[in-house]
């Protein structure tokens, strides 16, 4: 017994469990997210439930539970109900209904019932046709599917055609009357009465009166696309046997998922799993995409790491090679350990202060008079976002390259010294090369931290819905004032401050799924760069 103790197995044993349980928490806390959330895509089939009163529901089974406290003689386990998903939430008020199994005469599966994707309140179910109910003309006929589906694509077509109207055209014509709006306005505040001036003036009149011109053509042309868009219209027959309308141009997709085979169900999954990644969020960011809230987070996490990146390194270097070792280093380093350690909300507010009021304020009076008394940089953005976030993530940079630097040998540094080099040039070609593996590790660990935080962002510019991306086709192309979308807010505000939080669920579980996703492509990105300059110093050793 005393040599088991001696020789350490119970430890060894205990260690390695730990190690097991981790991994089987972070596996387990993975498969569910990627269950829940890549789930959603899959076209389940559509259920026609018909209940003892008779009364008949249409809809997708979700879940079920045993009831509590429901057990009797003939069934001791308890009586079971199921939940269902039956759509149309502008009709029915929910869109979720619970139903007891005892409550439930019959089930079927008709192939004629239809999916249709909505653009506002959510998906509807029934079956779907191009008269009112009544009519010779149902989906059962494949032409008057074939026209249905040939009409649903015509609109979404019509669709493109006005947002690239709205976005594109209208879009550069606002933004170039407000520049010359404000370049009128800078004149006015110059107070120059010189010939140039005026003529200068005269100009940019004439320039935004073309402009007004033009919008108003583009506007004409836009109710054209709507109204082009809204004549068509189909009816769907509900579960209650009513018929209502609805207008194409409402219309993402229609589809019947009981009349799919495997390959046509698994070119809807893909077909709606790219959707979700390329698109934008829709119906208070419950439905649509999330690709603004991926750009919004990738760019801030790359415009983070060129802050840090330089700041932390030469922080580092000052404090392992150039400064005294002494009290007042020993404390500056206790200082910076500290700092890891400050909550995430305090970083936030001091951004707020610092970079948003004062910072941005300052810029906004020195370069931006124009726009005052609205704010450029003196509200919330995507810089000011990436610099608290840096600010927070610097701490953990300064200790990483610290390590880097202390590892490498001191051979290295004298024979430097010894072949006429020097401190700098030292540092510059022999330690700060060796020491980009460390380096970089507390860059991936920086990286990781800031991806994943989100109070800061609350009070620095992250915003429920961007309206527009902060990198476009006008001068400068990165728009570092812009607000934002970040895949961490999305969580936060589809989980708990969405109307329809039970329809939001899987949509916090995908988006989940892609967070851990866009900081494990980052990380590896990162660990593929440090392993290459690793492997090349090593190299280079030998």
């Amino acid at each position: 017994m005393k040599n088991f103790w001696r020789g350490g197995e119970l430890f060894v044993w205990m260690t390695a469990s730990g190690v097991a349980i981790s991994l089987l928490m972070v596996a387990g806390m993975l498969a569910l997210i990627m269950f829940n959330g890549l789930g959603q895509f899959w076209p389940r089939t559509l259920q026609q439930v018909t209940l003892n009163t008779q009364e008949t529901l249409i809809g997708q089974l979700v879940g079920e539970e045993t009831i509590p406290h429901s057990g009797t003689t003939d069934a001791r386990s308890g009586q079971r109900r199921f939940r269902y998903r039956v759509g149309n939430r502008d009709q029915f008020g929910s869109e979720y209904r619970w139903i007891n199994e005892a409550d439930i005469v019959s089930t079927s599966s008709p192939d004629d019932l239809t999916f249709v994707e909505r653009r506002e309140w959510g998906p509807a179910y029934g079956r779907i046709g191009l008269e009112e109910e009544g009519s010779t003309a149902t989906t059962h006929d494949q032409s008057t599917w074939s026209t249905i589906v040939r009409l649903v694509d015509r609109a979404n077509q019509l669709r493109q055609q006005i947002e690239h109207l709205e976005r594109e055209d209208i879009g550069s014509i606002n933004y170039r009357i407000e520049k010359a709006r404000l370049a009128r306005q800078a004149l006015v505040l110059k107070g120059g009465v010189a010939a140039t001036t005026a003529e200068a003036d005269r100009r940019l009149v004439d320039e935004i009166a073309g402009l007004e011109r033009e919008y108003l053509s583009k506007t004409q042309a836009l109710e054209r696309l709507h109204k082009e868009a809204s004549q068509d219209v189909v009816f769907l027959t509900l579960s209650t046997g009513r018929s209502v309308r609805l207008p194409l141009d409402q219309i993402v997709a229609v589809s019947r998922p009981n009349a799919m085979n495997w390959v046509e169900k698994m070119m809807a999954y893909v077909r709606n799993l790219w959707l979700f990644v390329s698109g934008e969020p829709r119906e208070a960011n419950t439905e649509g995409g999330i690709f603004p809230a991926i750009f919004g987070t990738v760019l801030m996490v790359f415009l983070m790491t060129l802050a840090v990146m330089p700041f932390g390194v030469m922080a580092a270097v000052y404090l392992r090679e150039y400064a005294k070792q002494g009290p007042l280093v020993r404390l500056v380093r206790i200082a910076v350990n500290n700092l890891a350690g400050v909550p995430s909300i305090v970083f936030g507010v001091f951004g707020l202060a610092f970079f948003v009021y004062a910072l941005g304020g300052t810029i906004d009076q020195l370069l931006f008079p124009e726009s005052l008394p609205n704010p450029t940089f003196g509200t919330g953005g995507i810089l000011w976002a990436s610099l608290t976030l840096a600010l927070l993530t610097v701490p953990v940079v300064i200790v990483a390259t610290e390590e880097g630097l202390s590892a490498v040998p001191r051979d290295f540094r004298e024979g430097s010294v010894g072949l006429g080099a020097t401190k700098f040039e030292t540092i510059r070609h022999v330690v700060l090369p060796c020491a980009l593996p460390g380096i970089l590790t507390g860059l991936i660990l920086a990286m990781a931290r800031a991806a994943g935080e989100v109070a800061p962002l609350m009070l620095t510019g992250v915003v429920k819905l961007a309206p527009a991306l902060p990198l476009d086709e006008y001068l400068p192309f990165l728009h570092l004032e812009r607000k934002f979308m970040h895949l961490g807010f999305h969580i936060y505000d589809v989980g708990f401050q969405s109307p329809n939080v039970e329809a939001a669920k899987p949509m916090v579980y995908m988006t989940t799924f892609i967070l851990i996703l866009v900081v494990v492509l980052l990380n590896l990105a990162a660990v593929m760069l440090r392993n290459r300059l690793r492997k090349r110093f090593a190299a280079s050793a030998v």
